[in-house]
């Protein structure tokens, strides 16, 4: 297949392209500069310079492929406070895909998130299954899952692959595990809150390759896929293993100096989200291949500050 590609040089497009490529398909990523194009077309892939913003060209990219993997995400926009503008451009560019693809039987590969689905399924481990309502507004990633769904009604094959809220491996480097060991390094504590016991699920970004790959070759259009190789561990786990590394205590952090100690990432820290990937593995016939997270951190790789 000819393939569309946005966010194709950042974290997760670093596994999704060269896994295209490795299968036959020809590539092309939306790149925002040149620097990101010479990058694409090192890798054997072509370059389309854009961003989420054009979105007729994203459209004639669309109609111009054999099939779409939609990655990319304004996080620059959200780390500077605009969060519900970047979730409005990630919809907008999701209906302008689904639009040039309706009607084609072409596949259209979206991203979205497991941190929410706790609100579908409290106090249980969450399944591909739990699916969160579009009408209580914009809530992370979910509309625009909502809305990717809609379109297998409407003759485009699509699929959103959920990521949980770690992706590791030596591709990852701005994620919610280099941003805590940063933490930990900055306040010489590796903290958690309350008991620590809630459950954070995790995947290899090699593996979240691998699942982006079949589902866009074999996914049944309306289906709901999840990258997690760890389905929850408990997070005073992440953080001693954090404390251990970098050779400072491991403490709970009280409610009161969370926003303190953990700047934005003290909302999602308390995340109780064990989630399962049994049927995405049983629907594409994969199972998780790379080590899991508390073995990749103890590689090493993560604690080599530049």
């Amino acid at each position: 297949m000819r393939v569309f590609v946005t966010g194709a040089t950042g974290h997760i497009g670093s596994a999704v392209v060269p896994e295209l490529l490795s299968a036959g398909h020809e590539v092309v990523g939306l790149a925002r500069s040149e620097a990101a194009a010479t990058a694409l077309k090192a890798l054997g892939a072509e370059a389309r310079l854009g961003d989420l913003d054009d979105l007729d060209g994203l459209r004639e990219a669309a109609s111009a492929a054999d099939g779409v993997i939609h990655l990319a995400f304004k996080h620059d926009a959200m780390r500077a406070g605009d969060y519900a503008g970047a979730i409005e451009d990630d919809l907008a560019a999701v209906r302008a895909f689904c639009e040039a693809l309706a009607g084609t039987g072409k596949p259209f590969v979206c991203t979205s998130g497991t941190g929410m689905l706790p609100s579908a399924a409290p106090g249980r481990t969450c399944t591909e299954d739990d699916v969160l309502p579009t009408g209580l507004g914009l809530q992370a990633r979910v509309v625009a899952e909502n809305t990717a769904i809609q379109f297998a009604d409407r003759g485009v094959r699509s699929s959103a692959v959920r990521l949980p809220p770690v992706v590791h491996s030596t591709l990852d480097h701005h994620g919610f595990i280099p941003t805590l060991i940063a933490t930990a390094r900055g306040t010489g504590v590796s903290g958690y809150l309350g008991d620590g016991t809630n459950r954070w699920p995790a995947g290899h970004t090699l593996d979240a390759g691998r699942v982006y790959r079949l589902a866009l070759e074999q996914a049944p259009a309306g289906s709901r896929l999840h990258v997690v190789g760890d389905e929850g561990i408990p997070f005073r786990l992440i953080a001693e293993t954090i404390g251990r590394h970098l050779g400072v205590p491991t403490a709970s952090i009280p409610s009161d100096q969370a926003q303190a100690h953990f700047g934005f990432l003290a909302f999602v820290v308390p995340l109780d989200n064990p989630t399962s990937s049994a049927r995405t593995q049983q629907l594409l016939g994969w199972q998780p291949a790379h080590p899991g997270l508390i073995a990749d951190l103890d590689l090493g790789h993560y604690f080599t500050e530049a």
